[in-house]
Formats: C-alpha cells, structure tokens, sequence
C-alpha cells in the first residue's frame, strides 16, 4: 500500500533551515516525495489502493476499517494532500530561497517567480531580490498595520463605552409634567393617561347621554349627566394626572361603570358614528369662531392706547402751553447742512420716538453730527414737542414738525390723502352698515389699525419735497431700537439704487406674491411674483437719485390705480416694493433684524449683533402684548426716572 499522507510531526518539523547542505538533502528529499505523490494523484485508477479510516462507534469506542480504492463510488473525488501542504509551505519557502540568495550573492532566482502576496513557480524566471526586500517589507507592514487596527478598535469601543456610561449617568429618568397639551414634542409617555382617558369618557357620556335623552330614557340620561358633572370637576384645568382632584380615579371607575351600562343598552354603531360626526362639527365650529374673537381682541389690543402712555401725552401737552415760549432754541443751520448725519421719523408715540433718539444717540460716534427731524401729527404735536424741549439728547439736534403744515400735503396732490377721504374707505374702516368686524375674517382685520388712516404712514413717499436740500436721509419706524453706530451707512455705494435696504425674503416665504395680487394683469405683467421683498424700518435714501427717477411720481400713478384696493390691500409696504422695484440695493442683515412684535424663536445671538432690531408686528415693548424675553432690548433705552413718567406710573 503506498501512504499518500504526510504525519503531523513531520508537517510540524517541516521548518525552513539556514545550513545550506541540510537545506539540499531536504529539497531532494521533497522532491522525491512530491514526485510519487503526484503520480497517485494524476493516475488513481492504475494502482488499487487501500485506505484505512479511523473513526469512533456509538458507545465513542476507536474503530478503524479498510477499504479499496475501486470498491469507491464515483461520487469520491481524489484530493492530494501533499498539494495543500506545498501551498501552505510557500511563504516559507520563499524565505527560505530569498536566504539562498543573500547567502549565495547572486543578481536573480532562477527557480521559483514571486508576485504581489503570490508565490508562483515558475522555472526559468528570474527577478530582482529588491523586489523580494520590498515584498518581504510589505508584509510586515501588513501585519503591524492589522494589529494597530485591531488596538484602535479596541481602544474606540472603551471610548465609547465610557461615553455611553457618562450619558447614562446624566439621564434624566424622572417623569415630568407635559409642557404643554398642544404641544406634543413636550408630552411624556404616560405622564396623562389617567387625564386622556377621563376626557375620553366624557365625550363618549355626552354622545350616549343625547342618545338616552332622543330615546326619553331618563334612567340613562341622567346618571350620564350627574357623572359628566363630576367628571369636569375632577379634570379641572389639569394638563396632567398630576393637577387632577385626588378623587379622580375613583369618578374614572364610576364613570366607565355608568359607560359600560349605557353601551349595553343603547349602543348602535351608525348612530353613536353619526352623533360623533355631529359632535366634531360643531367643535370646529366653536375653534373657528374662538379664533376670530381671538384675532379681533389681538388688534383691538394692539391699536388701543394704554392708560399710563394716554396720560403722558396730555401731561406734556399741558406743560407746553404753560412754559416759557422763549426757551425753544434750534440750530438752523445743522438741519439743512447736507454733511451730516440726518434721520426721518414718523410718529405719534411720544415715548417709543424718545427711545429710537436715545439709542441712536448712545452709540453715535459723533453725536455732535446727527440730526433728527420728527414729523407728528396735530393731537401730538405739542406733547412731542415739550419732550424733546425737556430732554433733549447732549449734542444731538431735534425738530419736531406738525404735518399739517405742510400746506402742499393735499388731495389734490396726494392720492393717497383723496382715498381716505373717500365713502368707500370710510365704509370699509368703520362699518356702517354691518354690526360687527367680526364677520370680515382676522386678514382684513390687521388692515383697520388706525395707522393706515394716518398720513404719517404715507410720509415717506415724499422724503425730497419735506427735506429739499439734502442728498441722504435715514428713515427709521418708531418701533424700532439702535444697538449701533449707524454713521458707516451713509459711506455705503448704492450702485445707482435709491433704496437700501434689508430683503426679508427667506426661501419662499415674503416675496412679492404674499403682498401684491398677481391674479390681476396689472401686477403680472410688470413684477417677479418671485422678487425678493424688503423691509420699511430702516432704510437709507439717496434723495438725488429719487428726484432723478422721479420716484414720488411712481408712487402717485400705482396708487391711483389701485384706488379701488384691486392690486393689494392698504399699507405703506406694497406700494413701496412696487415703486422701488430694481431701485432697491440689499444690505447685509445684520443692519436690521425684524420680528421682535410676532416671532418668539428668533435667534437671541443675532439680535444681539444686530445694529437695528425691530418690533414689528402686534407685539410692541410697550404693550402688555410684548414678548417678555425682548421686552429688556427696549427698556433699557427707557428714562423711567423722568417725573412725566414717574407721574403716569410708566415703569419696568
């Protein structure tokens, strides 16, 4: 029998060798072997050999039998196993030649040819031992790279269990209170259950107990009405199980006693299902109608002067018809003198005006350099004017002007000043026929404030006929706080526009489609419904560019064609983006930040970085409506230890 296998002690003992007469009488030795062991493999059929298999029995007792290598099905495939160990070997092997080499100092092998992490033989083929140093190299920087892995592996997963385990320790896994009912990113799992399900029971006792009264069944009907009652008691105004009536559990059981009894009695799929409906209808119809109420107190709020801020106007105004006359003194020269820094404000808030001069004051480089023109009304005028008289800012100069004085601001002229006088907009303001605003909707509510029947709002279009000698100007809103100084906005190059301003469009929302009615040809033809909108508050003006363009006249032709209120509704802001429409160069945004009177998540550091930040919107500092967190911005710029404020209880 010929043994085709080699024993484990001699694959074991099989070790590359450094003395070169042992290594010649090994390498015969192997190729005898391989020799006869090939001619087996190639030429199995020639030669009936016996194999003998080891194998342990059911009781695990060692058994061993023979078996002739003709008596094998076809389905045994020769295999030799000297082959598998010649693969094994030839990394050795290859150390083993490439110590041949450097021993024997020899330029090339001539008998075995070596790739990249490949070993093949090939008789005749010689290669350079460099390449052999190299692959040699290689290897070793695999497995010094394999194990730095492993290590670095090793070392990120402590890291991130020692994170995980500092995470946890911080976890909060308390159960708190839901933030709010309508919020749901705040509620906590479980936190109301016993709350929902009692609010659950009440909505199914109403529709059983309407169902019990249709039917007469008053032995139903007013168990269901008694428990509803208790119910709503142990509820409260609990937003969750927290906040509810220490009895509660026990209504909830008795309630869903009295629900399980009515169920048996009067349930009927299809009229439970059609009383629901009828339940959902109508709740809709009380949400929508709580929403109107609710938009109509906003703006009734929002334009309803408060007591202490009625006070201090008729305070100065009776001051300043007492005083001295003698004592107004105003530099002439400054309010016309075109180097300087000049302001335009609009308004009839005597105190929301005082806080626009003083910030802009506070943080001037130059105050010395500023000057503000104030334009009010007649009713404010003199109140206005006594502030300013007794408060006037160090080195800044102050006019306040009356409007109505202004003798070429007429109907004739202006048309804006023909509408309001017009039937159609006093019926649209006021009513007359109709017994409440209720029934117009919350968007045409906004568009009643009083401030859209002021001519102040409209002031603006004509900044070269009230300031004719002068090339820039600022335009500020009353609503508005400085937080820097505003000097290096006069340095800036309009490129040939007429407006600076901040554009306020943000992906798709304040472009020109929200505020103009692009259904009309009038407005489709000639705009961008796309175009970019902007922001009145704080714009720089240049007033030369304004009369080249003739932009006052582009402003009356618009407005004479929307004279029936077609193209969009009134306000100072749609006329202005169409008569400044390509005239309008945008500024970096950090100029001014808007949102202060409607938005509570803007973004607290950009406000704060913000050289103007503005209150527009219901929302103003000086309402109770305010948002608290940017009431302070505002305050601070208050004088609350002047006596008018002192004496009409205006404080922090």
């Amino acid at each position: 029998m010929l043994d085709t296998s080699l024993s484990r002690k001699e694959l074991k003992g099989y070790q590359p060798l450094h003395d070169c007469e042992q290594y010649n009488d090994r390498k015969e030795e192997d190729h005898s072997r391989y020799s006869s062991a090939d001619q087996v493999h190639n030429n199995p059929g020639e030669e009936d050999i016996e194999i003998v298999a080891t194998y342990s029995d059911a009781s695990g007792a060692i058994q061993t039998s023979a078996v002739k290598s003709k008596d094998l099905s076809a389905s045994w495939v020769w295999e030799n196993p000297v082959k598998k160990i010649h693969d094994e070997l030839k990394i050795s092997q290859a150390s083993e030649d490439l110590f041949e080499h450097e021993m024997s100092g020899s330029e090339g092998i001539t008998e075995r040819q070596y790739g990249r992490g490949d070993i093949q033989y090939q008789p005749g083929s010689p290669i350079n031992p460099v390449k052999l140093q190299r692959l040699k190299l290689r290897l070793e920087r695999k497995k010094l790279r394999t194990a730095e892995l492993i290590n670095q592996n090793k070392e990120t997963e402590k890291q991130m269990q020692a994170a995980a385990i500092e995470r946890s320790k911080q976890l909060n896994i308390s159960v708190t209170e839901k933030y709010s009912i309508w919020r749901k990113e705040y509620e906590t799992p479980l936190s109301n259950s016993l709350l929902k399900l009692m609010r659950d029971q009440n909505i199914m006792a109403k529709a059983y107990a309407t169902i019990a009264r249709s039917k007469n069944d008053l032995s139903l009907y007013e168990p269901l009405m008694e428990h509803i009652k208790e119910s709503q008691h142990a509820i409260g105004e609990a937003n969750s199980d927290a906040e509810l009536h220490p009895g509660a559990l026990d209504r909830a059981k008795a309630m869903g006693r009295v629900l399980s009894l009515a169920k048996n009695q009067l349930h009927d799929s299809s009229v439970v299902a059609r009383k629901l409906r009828v339940m959902l209808q109508s709740t809709e119809r009380n949400v929508n109608e709580l929403k109107r109420k609710s938009a109509f107190l906003i703006q009734l709020a929002a334009k309803t002067v408060p007591k202490p801020l009625h006070c201090l106007p008729l305070q100065l105004t009776t001051d300043y018809f007492l005083r001295d006359r003698g004592t107004e003194v105003v530099n002439k020269d400054k309010l016309e003198d075109p180097s300087l820094y000049h302001y335009a404000i609009f308004s009839d808030n005597v105190l929301a005006t005082s806080v626009v001069v003083n910030s802009t004051v506070l943080h001037a480089k130059e105050p010395e350099k500023h000057v503000f023109h104030i334009v009010t009304d007649k009713l404010n005028f003199a109140a206005m004017k006594m502030w300013f008289l007794v408060n006037s800012p160090t080195d800044a100069t102050v006019q306040v002007e009356n409007i109505d004085d202004f003798k070429w601001l007429n109907s004739s002229y202006c048309s804006v000043l023909r509408q309001l006088e017009s039937a159609r907009i006093k019926e649209f303001y006021f009513k007359a026929n109709h017994p409440s605003f209720l029934s117009a909707g919350s968007d045409n509510l906004k568009y009643r404030n009083p401030k859209y029947l002021s001519m102040l709002n409209h002031l603006r279009f004509y900044l070269p006929e009230v300031y004719p000698k002068l090339d820039k100007i600022l335009f500020l809103d009353d609503d508005i706080v400085v937080q820097k100084d505003l000097t290096p906005l006069w340095s800036i190059d309009l490129l040939g526009m007429v407006n600076g301003a901040v554009e306020t469009c943000k992906e798709s929302f304040h472009r020109f489609d929200k505020y103009l009615n692009f259904s009309n040809p009038k407005i489709s033809q000639n705009f961008d419904r796309n175009a970019c909108g902007w922001a009145f508050g704080m714009n720089i003006f240049d007033l030369k560019e304004w009369k080249n363009r003739d932009i006052t006249g582009i402003y009356h032709h618009w407005q004479d064609m929307n004279e029936d209120r077609t193209l969009w509704k009134l306000g100072s802001l749609p006329p202005g983006l169409i008569t400044f429409y390509n005239l309008t160069y945008p500024l970096d945004r950090r100029w001014h930040v808007l949102g202060l009177g409607y938005d509570p998540a803007l973004n607290q550091t950009e406000i704060e970085n913000a050289a103007v930040i503005h209150y527009n919107g219901n929302y103003k500092p000086w309402l109770d409506l305010a948002v608290t967190k940017y009431r302070s911005y505002w305050s601070r710029y208050v004088q609350f230890d002047n006596p008018y404020l002192r004496l009409c209880n205006i404080s922090e």
